[in-house]
């Protein structure tokens, strides 16, 4: 082989090399999480910690199969911080604390500490993660935390018994598209304003599927778009919510109802006064969980003109979520 043909040769091998490790599918993220030690972090709070504070840009962290058992927190430092996981099923987020249990000064955690996930930066968005609580049913028991503002989950899974999801952030809009979402007690709550699009809703036992604690000051507070309400409990045995402060806001538009829903739909937590503040309402449900005559009287079933005051982007404050640029919080 003469010299021009090696320099060519060898040209083309580098250019092929580049372009390789270009088009690898792991070079689109900045941060690759495995515990197996081939990604720049074995652990996701690792990764956190990485993302520069106040970063005006967002961040993607890949996070590879596996079971990563950690207490996370993403500060409110570390804004549109992006995960994507390699599968929902096998890319698990888990942890095993709970109200009662004690921390090292000997007191017990509560609810809010019982969380396996803290989420406190801004603009956040997660797909195909399941956020796991794996201490049964003791109690609450959080999986996730949302405090953060512009809160998006894609094809993601949380797992747990009594208080699953922790909607905390007080005015914070929060998008859940395409979720699995399971528990027994208030597993939904937390005074957050949220969308659950498409999503499917499981009952586990008997219980309360949602308890709200909208403050008076918000208009909206959970709005359910063509979910489905499924699960292993029995007939009778669930409701759609309760208030956990007085001005609950939960509405349910185009859903499917499992026969575990309880005809009257709504409890008002044994507060009479309650039926006064809190707003419950419906909007075209169906399946054998829809009872409309026999709804308690103080809860709504919307008309026409009502339920186009519940569109995404009025709901959510003018944030569409569904916009696929990832915009500044």
């Amino acid at each position: 082989m003469n010299r021009l043909k090696l320099i060519l040769l060898l040209v083309f091998v580098c250019f092929a090399l580049r372009l390789s490790a270009e088009e690898h599918p792991l070079n689109r993220y900045d941060f690759v999480v495995s515990a197996d030690g081939t990604g720049n972090f074995r652990t996701v709070q690792e990764a956190f910690n990485a993302v520069p504070d106040f970063r005006k840009v967002s961040t993607t962290i890949f996070i590879k199969n596996g079971i990563y058992k950690e207490k996370l927190n993403l500060s409110a430092t570390k804004n549109m911080v992006k995960i994507i996981g390699e599968s929902v099923d096998k890319t698990i987020l888990t942890y095993d604390d709970w109200a009662q249990k004690k921390n090292i000064f000997g007191e017990e955690k509560g609810t809010s500490g019982s969380s396996g996930t803290y989420i406190y930066g801004n603009g956040f968005s997660a797909e195909n993660i399941t956020f796991q609580n794996t201490a049964g049913p003791v109690g609450q028991a959080v999986a996730l935390f949302v405090a953060g503002d512009q809160a998006k989950f894609t094809n993601c899974r949380m797992l747990g018994f009594q208080d699953t999801l922790y909607t905390y952030g007080y005015g914070s809009r929060q998008y859940y598209d395409k979720c699995y979402i399971e528990g027994t007690v208030d597993f939904i709550f937390g005074a957050s304003t949220a969308v659950f699009n498409e999503c499917e809703i499981f009952c586990k036992q008997g219980g309360y599927i949602t308890a709200s604690s909208s403050p008076d000051t918000s208009r909206y507070g959970y709005v359910f778009y063509n979910s489905k309400i499924t699960g292993t409990a029995p007939e009778n045995s669930f409701y759609l919510g309760r208030p956990w402060r007085p001005y609950a806001k939960v509405v349910f538009i185009n859903c499917d109802l499992g026969s575990m829903i309880r005809p009257e739909g709504w409890n008002n937590w044994g507060k009479e006064s309650n039926e006064k503040t809190a707003f419950y309402a419906e909007y075209k449900s169906r399946g054998k969980g829809a009872n409309a005559k026999k709804r308690v009287i103080w809860s709504h079933q919307l008309n026409e003109a009502e339920v186009l005051e519940y569109s995404l982007i009025k709901v959510l404050r003018g944030w569409n979520p569904q916009h696929t640029k990832t915009e500044r919080p």
